[in-house]
């Protein structure tokens, strides 16, 4: 089951497999940039959600 919605300001994100959220500051790197996570989520799908604030 997987859901996601978006509705002026109000996020739903539904799914029986998220293992977690992770909150983190976006940094450069090099040309780019980057946000680090733990090393146990490697060869997992993540989704990155970009806030105003």
């Amino acid at each position: 089951m997987k859901k996601i919605e978006l509705k002026n300001e109000t996020l739903v994100l539904v799914d029986k497999e998220i293992l977690g959220f992770i909150e983190k500051t976006v940094t450069p790197f090099g040309t780019s940039a980057k946000v680090d996570c733990p090393r146990k989520y490697i060869g997992k799908r993540a989704y990155l959600i970009i806030c105003k604030k």
